[in-house]
């Protein structure tokens, strides 16, 4: 295993880092560190730096090509999938052709990354699997092939020291994800010996096929219409979250009218917007009290309970962040597809929330009904029981003053608070997308059954899986797989 396992100065640094790594994707644009390992865009004047940057870096060019070309493979999306499939095949000797609309590769990758670049997990292979719900036997057998260790055996190969923490999250020494990516590319750009270097498309939107999925492949380039003639395509175009850093799903209809089955895209690790308090009369959301005074803040050391209409059940201790419209964060995110789910056959669902996970039920009424004297009840509290803050505010939130003065009903909100919630956040705010391709229209090198020599890989096919590293490996697993099949279809035997 590549890296010593360190401890972290305590778990609150561990889930700090792991709430700005999940933070990061709502709150961050592209950084200094996506300029430098992407080309220079086109749309605006090009710089003399960026001119430099074309002058020593054909390979990461945005030189127009002709209007229409023929390539041996083509790979649409330079995320974590569409990277690793190019790197299999420059690997075997093939060439590459990548395509992208942004100015630059891994932009969604840098800013997971922006706090703390969580690269999978090292829980054992068999728990690992579990995380990928009704897709976990497709999802298992890519990890079987290229899993977790996969991973860091990867980083390694690129000089990327890898740790596990305290969570059994693995992450770079570093904790950064530029370093990982400009080595990648530089790898990818200057292949060993036997291998093709890959060429970088940038600024290049796909459009889909001229006239049929067997005419070329049309792109919106900085110089106009550009079409390309393909062998094999991969396309790894990502879901639907963060349209703006090039996951905007605009992809579906296309492959939808190409015969391909498809389901709709949904948020995944979302947050939601809450119902409202009837304990103080607000429709929905909460109180504007709450709202100037907590939002923004996490409640941590907690537990979620939800048991949906199917009967399915979730229980799990971490902590989530209070919003001004409900509630998001790791765990909110981890029970996202069960109550996502439960909305779209109910209109709504609820979960319970155990403010003191570690006490009993018992432990906790017991300390509410000892005799409090002359102090107040929230000074009670706090001195029996350690709440206050956020904890105490979400109590005089959803309790009216009887509740909170009877012991017996508030030590059972203590342990089991209900939070209804009314709907997901807009998918364009999800930290990942669920749908996409089915696996039943794709065989199992990822080949498009309905398509010869066209492949899928990465969040556009029909999974998801909790944050914790589990999304990263599997579109890395994938890419894999799904240059694998490339070099399948074309005959070549694979090298390195």
């Amino acid at each position: 295993m590549v890296g010593a396992r360190f401890q972290e100065r305590g778990t609150s640094r561990t889930t700090t880092r792991t709430a700005r790594a999940d933070a990061a994707l709502r709150t961050g644009g592209a950084s200094r560190a996506a300029r430098r390992c992407g080309a220079p865009g086109l749309h605006q004047p090009a710089r003399s730096s960026d001119r430099t940057a074309r002058h020593i870096d054909p390979f990461m060019s945005d030189l127009n090509p002709t209007p229409s070309f023929n390539v041996d493979v083509a790979i649409i999306g330079g995320g974590p999938a569409g990277l690793m499939a190019a790197e299999v095949l420059s690997r075997a000797g093939v060439a590459v052709h990548l395509f992208d609309a942004m100015p630059s590769v891994g932009r969604k990758f840098l800013l997971a990354g922006k706090g703390g670049m969580n690269l999978t997990h090292a829980e054992p292979l068999e728990t690992f699997v579990t995380r990928y719900g009704a897709a976990q036997d497709r999802v298992q057998a890519l990890l079987q092939h290229w899993g977790p260790q996969a991973v860091r055996d990867w980083a390694a190969g690129l000089g990327i020291e890898t740790f596990v923490g305290t969570s059994y999250r693995v992450f770079p020494a570093d904790m950064k994800a530029a370093p990982l990516l400009r080595a990648w590319l530089h790898r990818l750009r200057h292949p060993g010996a036997g291998g093709v270097p890959v060429v970088f498309h940038m600024r290049h939107r796909w459009q889909g096929w001229a006239g049929s999925p067997d005419g070329p492949l049309v792109f919106d380039a900085p110089g106009g219409r550009v079409e390309a003639s393909a062998r094999a395509t991969v396309l790894a175009l990502g879901g639907a979250s963060w349209a703006r850093l090039g996951s905007d799903g605009a992809w579906l209809p296309w492959l939808q009218a190409a015969g391909v089955a498809v389901n709709p895209l949904l948020p995944s690790n979302c947050g939601f917007d809450v119902a409202g308090s009837a304990a103080h009369g607000v429709a929905q959301g909460w109180s504007g009290h709450f709202i100037e005074r907590f939002a923004g803040q996490p409640f941590k050391s907690v537990a979620i309970r939800a048991t949906d209409s199917l009967g399915q059940h979730f229980h799990r201790k971490g902590e989530f962040v209070a919003t001004a419209t409900g509630v998001e964060g790791s765990l909110v995110y981890a029970v996202s597809s069960l109550l996502r789910d439960e909305i779209a056959r109910s209109g709504q669902a609820s979960f319970e929330l155990d403010l003191l996970p570690d006490r009993s039920a018992e432990q906790v009424l017991a300390h509410v009904s000892h005799p409090r004297g002359s102090r107040s009840l929230s000074s009670h509290l706090k001195s029996r029981l350690g709440l206050d803050g956020i904890k105490m505010g979400i109590l005089h939130e959803r309790l009216d003053k009887d509740a909170m003065n009877d012991p017996a009903r508030l030590a059972a909100a203590i342990k089991a608070l209900p939070i209804t919630v009314r709907a997901t956040r807009p998918i364009d705010e999800a930290i990942s997308s669920a749908g996409g391709v089915r696996w039943d229209a794709l065989d199992n090198d990822l080949m498009v059954e309905a398509q010869a020599g066209l492949f899928c890989a990465g969040e556009m096919l029909d999974w998801e899986a909790p944050t914790g590293g589990y999304l990263l490996t599997a579109c890395l697993a994938s890419g894999v797989r799904a240059g694998q099949g490339v070099l399948h279809r074309l005959g070549v035997t694979a090298g390195g």
